[in-house]
This record gives C-alpha cells, sequence and structure tokens, in this order.
C-alpha cells in the first residue's frame, strides 16, 4: 500500500483551485481586453458593447489560454505557498508565471523597434492577471473556502 499524500480530499481541493483560478484569469484578462479595446476605440461603448464587438475567434482563443494559464498557475500556487506566509515564495510563483507568459506573448523584433513597449505591455497585463489570481486565491484559502496542499 502507497502512502501517497494526495487523497480523494486534496485532489478535490486542487480542482477548487484550478476552477478559481481559471476563473479568475479570465475575468481579468476580458477585463484587460476591454479596457484596451476602449483605449484604442476611444470613443465610449458599453463594456458589453464592446465585448460583442469583439466576440471572435481571437476572443475565444484568448479567453481559453488566460483560463488555462490561470488554472494552472493555481495550482502550482497552491503547492508552493503550502502553509507559510512567505511573501517571496508568493510573489515569485507571481513573477515567474508573470515573465514567462510576458515574454512568450513578445515578438523581439517588434519589441525592439517600438521601444520594448509590447514587451512591457505584455508583461504588465500578465502581472496583473496572475496577481488578481493570487489576490483571489489568498483571500479565498483566508475565508477558508480553498486549503494550500498538506492541511
Amino acid at each position: 500500500m502507497s502512502s501517497s499524500r494526495f487523497t480523494a480530499a486534496e485532489r478535490l481541493n486542487s480542482l477548487k483551485f484550478a476552477i478559481l483560478g481559471g476563473f479568475s484569469a479570465g475575468t481579468s484578462s476580458l477585463l484587460v481586453l476591454v479596457l484596451r479595446r476602449f483605449l484604442v476605440v476611444g470613443t465610449w461603448q458599453s463594456p458589453l458593447g464592446i465585448v460583442l464587438s469583439m466576440a471572435n475567434l481571437t476572443l475565444l482563443v484568448n479567453g481559453a489560454i488566460a483560463i488555462l494559464s490561470g488554472a494552472l498557475f493555481a495550482l502550482t500556487y497552491r503547492y508552493a505557498v503550502r502553509q507559510d506566509d512567505n511573501v517571496q515564495l508568493m510573489t515569485g510563483v507571481v513573477t515567474a508565471f508573470t515573465l514567462v507568459r510576458g515574454l512568450a506573448q513578445v515578438d523581439v523584433a517588434s519589441a525592439i523597434a517600438q521601444n520594448f513597449w509590447p514587451f512591457a505591455s505584455a508583461c504588465g497585463e500578465s502581472f496583473l492577471m496572475f496577481g488578481l489570481t493570487a489576490l483571489a486565491l489568498t483571500v479565498a484559502m483566508q475565508r477558508q473556502w480553498i486549503a494550500p496542499f498538506g492541511t
């Protein structure tokens, strides 16, 4: 018999983390897209109108990637933070995911030609997405809706 700590309760808690992380990241990513569209269009339009004007395959793919990234981030965050309140560890996980996602979105030639604006923008959006997701997970753990691994 194995003495695995991955019980059914732990797996269920991981699923809760993944769902909350995916929802939080997807929502924050959608808000950033709406804000970016509002800034580009320059005229006031209702948020629903902006979302409906973006309802296409690109929006769906972007949303799916954000949800998947958020779910994977949440699972990593759960196992990284465990039971301690190590701020460096928490921000390190956010920073690592931010850089990986932000750098993957940047075309280096374009970033150099545009004075690194695409790099700063992509990393800023990723930091906002993962930072808000970490905040949502931390609040949920404090309220004991979800539990870090091993509790």
